[in-house]
Order: structure tokens, then C-alpha cells, then sequence
């Protein structure tokens, strides 16, 4: 039942009758279920704001790990998630991943309005949150299959994209949500998104498609783990996608806990996902006009200057420059998204006279750096965790957040843009990347 034996969406006859209709399903299905994945993997980055409200009277550093964990158990099931596509097939498994959502959203519903429910509990809620982080691998490995090599990248971006928005809405929503009636309703922070993820579940299953050409390829992930350049763009990953994804866990909080006179401001946080998820298609439009590496060194240095501009908010207490400058951390981390995903397949091109090898090497490269790049956001929220226990201030771990993003400058310039490298492979100037 809804599996597809003939799947040629290379042929523009078919693509036009069949192959188009079908895909543009199943993105859209895609999207809704991965889009409440995020909205479920980041949803301790709000509720943990007014725990403290509710009687939960927690450290920072407890804090902290409430978003460490999910971060850390969402970026180690990006890699199971990634094969799961072809062992199940995309509508079984976006089936079963949307609905293990309600796994987390019950526990923290019963967490919240049980009165002394303890610390570790709430730490096995945060992990189970991390069931949606694993979906954005298995999203983007099933729609990969449905569409043709000229029109996957703007598909995947679109995913992607919407996926990513899932932050934005949980930040947006959830702030309102539990301040509706008297007083603060941290379970609807949960309950609210019950319904959704019954449908997302409901319209997987009963309209969602299998493709039985969606096979495993053992051969190609160990092509791609013996190449260099998986760890170069992985660790590049980790400056752009960790740094979209740990502020996003983190940025509520530091607005609370830094700037406790505009603490109101916290319902404002969406915005910084939600441009930076809207910018990642734009990185990948821009790179495909003037180079992935170009951009992603540009990404780099604004990065650098935005971290700078945070560093001197915090030091002059003026909390407009910290709230502008995270924003433009948000705005350039997405568009960083965007340029070097584009950059994996150029790269791959150069590395193999085999085309469809090639294809299959920057697909496996692409589950790599999704899941490295998102244990990247462990990294940032453990650096402001072990900061502001230390010396009670955001300093060092902006300091090592900027000497980070420095190394990444370095490393792009040095792998994607020397002219030695040209000189060595001029196939990679004329990949564009």
C-alpha cells in the first residue's frame, strides 16, 4: 500500500504526468510533519524561561542542560534517522516520527502541573524532545528521492526552510499560549501542539508515498567518510547550522538571564529564527551566482563583527545593540545554511569522473554535517552554560564563539579559496564553490 515500484523523474514525460504531482504531496506532507519536529525539539527553549513561575526553581546551570539535552539527542538521531527512509520507507517513517512527537509534549504536559515533580524528570522530558531534531535527516533523505537532479536543491530548500520555521513558531506561539486566562499554563506550552501532530501523523499515513528505488547505499557513506572534504564542510556546518541552532535554544534565556530589566523582550525571540530560516534559501540563491565559498567566507566575517557587537552590548549594558546583533547572528547563520549545503555537491563533482557516485557521496555528506552541525548548538549552549557559572557574564563564551568562527574563516579560505588550490584543481573554481 502506497508504494511506488516505477519512479523516473529524470524523464520529462513522466516528471510532467505523474512525477510532479506526486512529489509536490509529499514535500508538502514533509514539511508540515518536520515542521512541527522543530517545533517540538526546541520547545524547552521557551517553557524553561518560566519554570521559575510555576514553582520550578532550577540553577543556570540546570537551565542550561534542559537545552543541552535535546540539542545533544537530536543531533545523535540525525544519523539513524538518515537511513531509516530506506529501510521503512518515507511514509511509514514520517508516520512513526511525527507521531513519537506526543511522547514528549505528554511528558511535559505532566511534568508542569504536578507540584514537585523532580529535576530528572524534567531532563528525560528534554531528551525525549529530542525526537524531533532526528526528523530534518530522515525529511530530507525521503524527499531527496522524489525529485529529479535539476529541481532537488530548490525542493530540499524548501524543506529545509520550513522545517527551520518550527523554531519560530514554538518562540511565537508558546509565549502567549500559557499566558492565556490567570496566571502562567505552562502545559499548553505542550498541549497546543497534540492536535497538529495527530494530523501530520494522520495525512502521513493516509496519503504519503514509499519509493522502493529509495535503497540503502552502504558504498557511497563509506566513499564520503574517507574524504577529507566531509570533515572540512562538516566542521564549516558546525559555524553555520550550530550557531543557527544553539542560539535558537539559548537565546531566550541569555535575554532573561543578561538583561533582566527586559526580560518582557522574550517574547520577541522568534524573530531571530524566523529571519534566519527565511535567509537560508537566500545563501543558497546567492552562492549559486557568486560561490559558495565566497559567501560562506563573507558569512564568516559577519559572523565575527556580530559576535564582536554582542561582546560590547554586554559589556555597555545596552540591550538594543545585543538584541540587533543577535538578530544579524540569525540573519548571516542562515544564509551560511544555505551556502554550504550548496557548496557539498560542487565539491563532490571534482572528486570523481562518476557522476552518479558523485551524487550519492554529497547526499551521504549531507546527513553527516546535518548531524554534526547540529551537535555544533551542544557546543554553543555549553560554552554560555560553563561562562555565565564561571564569571557570571557572556564574555568568554564569546570570546571562544569568535576565535571559533575565526578558524572557520581561516579553514574556507584556506581548503575553497587559496589560489594554490585552483592552480591544483581549477575544477573548483568552475563548480562554483
Amino acid at each position: 500500500m502506497s508504494w511506488i515500484d516505477h519512479w523516473e523523474p529524470e524523464k520529462p514525460e513522466f516528471w510532467e504526468s505523474t512525477g510532479k504531482r506526486i512529489a509536490r504531496k509529499n514535500l508538502a506532507l514533509s514539511i508540515f510533519a518536520e515542521n512541527l519536529g522543530f517545533s517540538v525539539w526546541v520547545l524547552m527553549s521557551i517553557v524553561v524561561v518560566s519554570l521559575g513561575s510555576v514553582g520550578f526553581d532550577f540553577s543556570v546551570g540546570q537551565q542550561f542542560w534542559l537545552l543541552i539535552v535535546p540539542n545533544l539527542v537530536g543531533a545523535v538521531l540525525r544519523v539513524p534517522y538518515t537511513f531509516a527512509v530506506p529501510r521503512f520507507g518515507g511514509r511509514l517513517w514520517t508516520t512513526i516520527s511525527a507521531g513519537l512527537l506526543l511522547i514528549p509534549c505528554t511528558m511535559l504536559a505532566y511534568a508542569v502541573s504536578t507540584p514537585g515533580t523532580p529535576y530528572w524528570f524534567f531532563l528525560l522530558t528534554s531528551a525525549a524532545m529530542g525526537l524531533g531534531g532526528g526528523n530534518f535527516s530522515s525529511s530530507m533523505a525521503n524527499i531527496s528521492f522524489f525529485y529529479p537532479e535539476g529541481k532537488k536543491g530548490l525542493a530540499l530548500g524548501m524543506n529545509a526552510a520550513g522545517g527551520n520555521l518550527g523554531v519560530a513558531v514554538t518562540q511565537l506561539v508558546v509565549p502567549f499560549v500559557i499566558t492565556i486566562g490567570t496566571g502562567i499554563h505552562l502545559a499548553y506550552a505542550a498541549l497546543i501542539w497534540m492536535p497538529f501532530i495527530v494530523l501530520a501523523t494522520a495525512l502521513a499515513w493516509f496519503f504519503m508515498d514509499s519509493l522502493t528505488q529509495a535503497k540503502p547505499d552502504g558504498q557511497s557513506y563509506r566513499l564520503a567518510m574517507s574524504n577529507m572534504h566531509t570533515w572540512v564542510m562538516s566542521f564549516l556546518y558546525i559555524g553555520t547550522f550550530g550557531s543557527f541552532i544553539g542560539y535558537s535554544f539559548a537565546f531566550p534565556s541569555l535575554i532573561k538571564l543578561s538583561f533582566v530589566d527586559h526580560r518582557g523582550w522574550v517574547a520577541l525571540a522568534f524573530l531571530g529564527a524566523l529571519i534566519g530560516s527565511v535567509a537560508r534559501p537566500f545563501g543558497g540563491w546567492l552562492a549559486d551566482r557568486v560561490g559558495g565559498a565566497k559567501v560562506t567566507l563573507g558569512t564568516f566575517v559577519g559572523l565575527a563583527i556580530g559576535t564582536i557587537g554582542v561582546m560590547v552590548s554586554v559589556d555597555s549594558r545596552n540591550f538594543a545593540l545585543f538584541f540587533g546583533s543577535f538578530i544579524a547572528l540569525f540573519v548571516l547563520a542562515g544564509v551560511g545554511n544555505g551556502s554550504t549545503y550548496r557548496m557539498i555537491p560542487a565539491i563532490f563533482r571534482t572528486q570523481s569522473d562518476d557522476d552518479k557516485s558523485a551524487k550519492r557521496q554529497a547526499a551521504a555528506v549531507v546527513g553527516i554535517a546535518g548531524a554534526i552541525g547540529a551537535a555544533g548548538g551542544v557546543l554553543v549552549n555549553l560554552v554560555f552554560k560553563f561562562s555565565l557559572e564561571g564569571s557570571k557574564t557572556l564574555t568568554p563564551a564569546l570570546t571562544a564563539i569568535l576565535v571559533f568562527y575565526a578558524l572557520c574563516l581561516g579553514t574556507t579560505w584556506w581548503f575553497y579559496l587559496r589560489r594554490n588550490v585552483f592552480a591544483a584543481r581549477p575544477s573548483l573554481a568552475y563548480a562554483g564553490v
